[in-house]
């Protein structure tokens, strides 16, 4: 059960590290996007909830975000000049084990959260980490086309919800997530690269 995403995320990470090589200008940030990343998680947890339980999604959540952070790393130190200093590495791999197990619970919420509030929640943490991004894309980054597709993921993602309440509410607690997230999440990454 952990096999397969570890496997799923060692590629998607060496895919990463590539495609920031073969996408052009600033939509090569996309490729290494941590919310493209959660997502690798969110689809993980909404994959095996389905066969397995909830606890089988955030552990596989927290396997395919640890096999990004291995396979992304590992591909920069073997195929290309090295990854530098393991300062990064260790900082992504402890936001695995924040990340992966959230939106691992999150898309496990969305596929077979029983009760509306988990299921808005799941499809909001989703949509806010797209929001944040977006976000930080268009004030902090200055890439309006990169802000314009993040942004409009973020408001797309709570159309999975099962009814309008469920999109409506989902909606409004993404922006309120992307709006935390970017006044937190950000700044502290921000300080750890100072």
């Amino acid at each position: 059960m952990t096999v397969a995403p570890l496997a799923a995320g060692l590629g998607i990470g060496v895919l990463t590290n590539l495609a920031q090589g073969w996408l052009p200008g600033s939509w090569n940030q996309v490729a290494n996007s941590g919310a493209v990343w959660s997502l690798a998680a969110f689809v993980v947890g909404a994959l095996l909830v389905a066969r397995w339980s909830v606890t089988a999604a955030v552990v596989g959540g927290l396997a395919v975000e640890c096999g990004l952070v291995i396979g992304y790393y590992g591909f920069a130190e073997v195929g290309r000049d090295g990854m530098g200093d393991p300062f990064w590495p260790l900082v992504w791999l402890v936001m695995a084990f924040v990340a992966g197990p959230l939106f691992g619970w999150a898309g496990a919420s969305w596929r077979r959260g029983g009760r509306v509030r988990a299921r808005v929640v799941g499809l909001a943490a989703l949509a806010g980490v797209f929001g944040m991004e977006a976000a930080h894309y268009a004030w902090n980054l200055g890439y309006a086309a990169n802000a314009w597709a993040f942004g409009a993921v973020a408001v797309l993602v709570p159309l999975l919800g099962r009814t309008h309440r469920e999109r409506a509410w989902a909606l409004a607690a993404a922006c309120a997530l992307a709006l935390t997230a970017f006044a937190v999440v950000l700044p502290v990454l921000g300080g750890l690269s100072a």
